[in-house]
């Protein structure tokens, strides 16, 4: 398969049209979502990492293609952005990140032998968060499983601006 020019790659458009001509609350959903995410309760590095491990979970090119650059525009090493995949053994992430990582995953993973967030697990996370952060985290992981139908279903085109992405 051959990798399109950029004349085509500006003519791809997302296989649904913009959502907010449907449904205008859309916008001011997604953007009270992005304004509790960013309380500064955790850092901004844990968000995407975390969105970034989601979307590689559920194989959206869309969001590990946006988060990747997210990580990359704020500075972040290629080793900590490569290692998302492989966290659980790589040695760039801190004990609070790892257990964000987890959760995640958790969250994202059918355990067919007991809870997704088991009590240890909560623990775990409650020894590196508190309260506040706890609510942020969870409520990153949802604003990305917000997102998740979108990238998969619409299909927007990675690393296209929203505005450009959707058909007409």
């Amino acid at each position: 398969m051959s990798t399109p020019t950029t004349a085509e790659q500006d003519n791809l458009r997302s296989r649904l049209p913009d959502p907010a001509q449907f449904f205008p609350e859309v916008g001011t959903i997604a953007g009270a979502m992005l304004k509790a995410t960013l309380n500064g309760s955790i850092p901004q590095a844990t968000v995407n990492l975390v969105q970034l491990r989601a979307g590689q979970m559920v194989g959206s090119t869309y969001h590990t293609v946006r988060q990747t650059g997210l990580l990359r525009k704020a500075g972040e090493t290629e080793e900590r952005i490569t290692a998302v995949a492989s966290w659980r053994d790589a040695p760039y992430f801190t004990d609070a990140e790892r257990v964000a990582l987890e959760l995640v995953e958790a969250v994202l993973t059918p355990n067919p032998s007991g809870e997704r967030v088991p009590d240890e697990l909560y623990a775990k996370a409650s020894a590196h968060y508190d309260d506040k952060a706890l609510w942020t985290l969870t409520l990153v992981i949802g604003q990305i499983c917000f997102f998740i139908p979108v990238a998969l279903i619409a299909k927007p085109v990675p690393g296209k601006p929203p505005g450009k992405n959707y058909r007409t």
